[in-house]
């Protein structure tokens, strides 16, 4: 409860409302009884620059926030109170049960509440014998306990709205934690699926011209075109991942994306792609997960499977679309210690568009790819 912060402008109102009351009781002449009073109100004002300070002072951290500050305030108001000639001071104790709420918490400021209400009816029974006749020290007594009840609950709501905004400031920073890992997540993704796929193309094609170039130049040429292709491509895709994060993305078909993995694998190994049913219904995330899983499974063909031949086939239903990708490579353990960062981001990214994702491979009898996405999910998500 120490870490809450009192509403700043109930005490100085209190304050100078108590203060412009008793110096209009001294210059109007209307202190009860003999006796000089420029004294009084002299103490009287200043101790109500004290109080004050004193709050100045916790306000700013000089003086813990805890009992020390709280009896001080305490026995100034007292000393105020018995030097006021209008008798409105005593309004102040309804500050000592509102701070310690604060401070101290809900319990402690009930406690002080029923304490000054104990010492008012005290001072009553010494002072005033007969006062529950007396209708001014009855209202008084009822004008304490309205301001007390409206003190305690001032300081409850202050405190609830404090908690709120708190908790709200720490959601969003989780927010803003989880967005920012989530983006992370997607860049790394697109990283690695993008430009490793095109890179993978570009190595291989650069090692196939650097075996032929002496025996066979025309093939070692064709391969260093296809290394050149690939590139052009690469920085087209960089283009375009620039452009969604400047939220101007523009996504091609699946197809056509499909096609341009065909024209990428015209060296090795060689790809055919197949698709049925219609894109319609499907969302850009769900389109573009099926894209990177066969770009996934195309690359991983590509690098270690040294395959001859890759199948990618895609087809789209009104419930769902089906992505097979085969190879006849050498094959591997699923969930081996293989198993790299384009697997698990594959996996991720068609996870968050509500699809699925099987392997089946083993060693020497190659890889089939399948993936599952279902229709109409997707069509804003995290791509």
């Amino acid at each position: 409860m120490a870490a809450y912060v009192p509403v700043p402008w109930v005490s100085p109102l209190l304050y100078a409302a108590v203060l412009a009351g008793g110096l209009y009781y001294t210059l109007a002449g209307l202190a009860p009884g003999p006796g000089p009073t420029l004294w009084r109100t002299a103490g009287f004002a200043a101790g109500l620059v004290a109080l004050a300070a004193v709050e100045a002072l916790e306000r700013r951290g000089t003086l813990a926030r805890a009992c020390l500050p709280l009896l001080a305030r305490g026995a100034l108001i007292a000393v105020v109170a018995a030097l006021d000639v209008s008798g409105l001071a005593q309004v102040l104790f309804v500050l000592l049960p509102f701070t310690a709420y604060f401070a101290l918490g809900r319990c402690t400021a009930f406690a002080l509440a029923v304490l000054c209400v104990a010492a008012l009816l005290t001072r009553y029974v010494v002072s005033a014998p007969g006062w529950y006749r007396d209708a001014e020290h009855v209202s008084d007594l009822l004008m304490l306990c309205v301001g007390l009840v409206l003190a305690l609950s001032t300081a409850a709501v202050a405190i609830g709205e404090q908690r709120v905004r708190r908790a709200l400031e720490q959601y969003a920073a989780q927010v803003a934690e989880l967005s920012a890992t989530a983006e992370r997540n997607r860049l790394a993704r697109d990283i690695h699926d993008s430009l490793g796929h095109h890179l993978t193309a570009v190595c291989v094609q650069l090692e196939i011209a650097s075996e032929f170039r002496a025996t066979e130049p025309d093939s070692a040429q064709r391969a260093v075109d296809e290394a050149r292709l690939s590139v052009k491509r690469a920085l087209g895709d960089v283009r375009q991942s620039v452009q969604a994060l400047r939220g101007e993305e523009r996504h091609a078909s699946l197809t056509a994306m499909l096609a341009g993995l065909a024209r990428d694998g015209e060296a090795r190994p060689r790809v055919t792609v197949q698709v049925e049913g219609s894109e319609d219904g499907y969302g850009p995330a769900a389109l573009t997960a099926l894209y990177r899983a066969a770009q996934e499974g195309l690359t991983n063909a590509r690098r270690h499977a040294q395959a001859s031949r890759v199948t990618v086939a895609v087809r789209l239903t009104e419930h769902a679309a089906r992505l097979v990708v085969s190879d006849d490579g050498r094959g591997f353990t699923p969930g081996g210690p293989g198993a790299g960062f384009g697997l698990l981001g594959m996996r991720e990214r068609v996870h968050l568009a509500g699809g699925s994702v099987h392997i089946d491979s083993g060693p020497g009898r190659g890889t089939r790819l399948t993936v599952t996405v279902p229709r109409g999910r997707g069509g804003d998500g995290v791509t």
